[in-house]
């Protein structure tokens, strides 16, 4: 039996749950609001916002913030590059996945 190929598309910045479920949801529309995206992700302010960070940091995400009337909002939005390293990590996912079938079958 063989291991699977992983290849370097695997980008470990989004191999975190939190993390790839977040870019996920983002590559989904053009942005989205913190409280949506808290709401659908199911977890509290501060984890999202340490994700975030991260994301951010790693280009994958961009913030904007601004105010509706009087309220602060912020804004995220997957960047075109994390659109672009997404795709790739889940060619690489379904690479593996395809090739596990494989040797299932064998």
């Amino acid at each position: 039996m063989t291991v699977p190929d992983t290849g370097s598309s695997l980008d470990p910045t989004i191999q975190h749950p939190t993390r790839l479920a977040l870019v996920a949801f983002l590559s989904g529309c053009a942005e989205a609001d913190f409280k949506t995206v808290r709401e659908r992700l199911q977890i509290s302010d501060s984890a999202l916002s340490k994700t975030v960070a991260a994301l951010e940091t790693a280009e994958y995400v961009s913030v904007r913030k601004g105010y509706v009337g009087k309220r602060p909002r912020t804004w995220l939005a997957l960047t075109f590059d994390g659109r672009r390293r997404l795709a790739a990590h889940l060619m690489a996912l379904q690479s593996i996945a395809d090739q596990a079938r494989a040797q299932a079958q064998d």
